[in-house]
């Protein structure tokens, strides 16, 4: 099956910063469940934060990104980057990361990404994080600040970028080399 990789942590935590970084070191597919929710929101004509709200009352679009994140970590030879990757791929995953920053961060990289103002990407961050938090208790029974399943938790923001890729390798090496997976 080859190693299966799943990176978690909030919007703007640099998931997929970090996650096609790894894929490229370790030779690995990438998927971003990110980027296919952006994609979905993007052939709907709606915004993120409307697809948000209208995954609040119909679970269809989180059924249709679950299915891909499991089918994808059954495939192997991946690295799955996800709010919720390390829940949905439980079974599959090798080595579950969690990444986490201080709200400034990640809300001045959403600005960034978005190409909006950082009071903005505060906002629609906060508003989407609550409906999310809801959405993820009624349909999944999870409560987002259960960190107990991750193998390494890490704060992108206290060192650079470079410093916490080669953290991550690290980590990622070891776990290999004790227990096989490329």
């Amino acid at each position: 099956m080859g190693l299966v990789i799943t990176l978690s942590g909030l919007h703007g935590t640099g998931k997929t910063t970090y996650a096609k970084t790894l894929s490229k070191i370790f030779k690995i597919r990438h998927i971003s469940i990110g980027i296919l929710f952006r994609q979905i929101a993007a052939e709907k004509g709606i915004s993120i934060s409307e697809l948000t709200q209208l995954a609040s009352r119909n679970d269809k679009i989180d059924q249709l990104l679950d299915e891909r994140t499991r089918m994808e970590a059954e495939r192997g030879n991946v690295i799955i980057d996800g709010l919720l990757a390390g829940w949905i791929a439980l079974k599959s995953a090798d080595i579950k990361l969690y990444l986490t920053t201080s709200n400034t961060i990640r809300f001045s990289r959403i600005a960034i990404r978005e190409n909006i103002s950082t009071i903005k990407a505060r906002k629609l961050t906060l508003f989407r994080e609550e409906i999310e938090r809801k959405r993820f208790i009624k349909y999944y029974n999870l409560n987002l600040d259960n960190l107990t399943i991750y193998d390494l938790i890490l704060n992108t923001e206290l060192l650079s970028i470079e410093s916490n890729v080669m953290i991550m390798k690290n980590f990622i090496q070891e776990y290999v080399k004790l227990h096989g997976g490329i």
